[in-house]
């Protein structure tokens, strides 16, 4: 009778045993644990969001000026009346002096003992009833890894903002590709979604460069374009023909004094191109293809809802577990106390 007793108590209690551990796995399932910020600000707006008379484009030589004003002026003729960029990319590549030198006067600090800002930060400038807004962002890598609390600061940052234009920024002189490119570009994707490239473009800063093994300027510059491009195609999920038939633009900066001019005072390229102009007219175009502009919103910034995830299966699992798995069980726990000895008084 003891050994009836316990025998049957060992099968129940492995049977309870597997139930518990069945629906602890589906709790931890349905769970989606996620470390973030927590108690740094959620929502900072800094003061120098709101939009100032935009005094840097006076500063430009005469034919930058008159570019930029041609620009802006299409802009408006379009019914646009404000222009949001995202910058974002690795730290120490040049995001904060690439928006210095846009808009023509220091906005954003930079310091040589501080590769990026700390937090998002909104600089708008304002000319003649058009709004430009430019988001400079903290560096996404953090001990050679994509760091997941930067991207969620930069997601709540933009939360109700409409992003017109994506620079995702790197340096020409950055010989080669690894995978922690592609993963900075799916962390993108992930982010915003694949949708995000549709108004993205490369930047290439550190552009006053001798190219090596005798290749030519515009060699090297295609190049690394395509082995970047690559990675955006790979990391962002995008078809093939996605990346040839819209190319994502690709341009080149140098925001060092060091950088060269030609006769109308412009700062150029080795290839001679005058670069501001050049990235202002390549980011008016992204803004005003045919793809709608990002919204982030609530459910943007929340991303897949982790209660859904595998709901169609659990009507599955569930009846795995009760034909293969509890019937089992109930089988055993028959056939062991059919097979006990029976006491001499039964």
């Amino acid at each position: 009778m003891h050994k009836l007793f316990f025998t049957e108590f060992k099968w129940n209690y492995l049977f309870m045993n597997f139930l518990t551990c069945f629906e602890i796995s589906i709790l931890f399932s349905r769970a989606k644990i996620r470390l973030r910020y927590g108690l740094i600000v959620l929502f900072y707006e800094l003061s120098g969001s709101m939009a100032r008379e935009w005094t840097g484009i006076q500063l430009f030589p005469l034919a930058t000026q008159t570019k930029l004003l041609e620009l802006l002026g299409d802009l408006k003729t379009k019914e646009r009346t404000s222009l949001t960029i995202l910058v974002m990319g690795k730290g120490g590549v040049g995001k904060s002096s690439t928006i210095n030198s846009i808009l023509g006067e220091r906005a954003v600090s930079v310091s040589a003992f501080q590769s990026d800002v700390p937090r998002p930060v909104m600089v708008s400038r304002s000319w003649s009833g058009f709004t430009l807004n430019i988001i400079d962002t903290p560096g996404i890598v953090e001990g050679g890894y994509v760091n997941d609390q930067a991207l969620d600061l930069i997601k709540r940052f933009l939360l109700n903002k409409t992003i017109d234009v994506l620079l995702y920024v790197d340096r020409l002189d950055a010989y080669r590709v690894d995978n922690l490119d592609k993963q900075i570009v799916k962390a993108i994707t992930e982010s915003f979604g694949k949708e995000i490239w549709s108004k993205g473009m490369v930047v290439l800063t550190h552009a006053q460069l001798t190219p090596p093994d005798c290749l030519s300027y515009d060699d090297f510059f295609g190049k690394r374009s395509e082995a970047l491009l690559k990675v955006v195609e790979s990391g962002g999920r995008l078809k093939k023909s996605g990346i040839q038939g819209n190319t994502i633009p690709v341009v080149l900066v140098e925001n060092s004094s060091r950088c060269n001019k030609n006769d109308s005072d412009e700062k150029v390229l080795p290839n001679g191109t005058a670069w501001i102009p050049n990235i202002v007219e390549v980011i008016t175009k992204v803004a005003t293809n045919e793809s709608q502009s990002i919204l982030v919103d609530q459910k943007l910034i929340d991303g897949p809802n982790a209660n859904d995830r595998g709901k169609p299966f659990i009507p599955l699992i569930l009846a795995f577990q009760y034909f293969f798995v509890v019937k089992q069980v109930q089988k055993w726990i028959k056939d062991d106390i059919a097979k006990a000895p029976k006491s001499s008084w039964e």
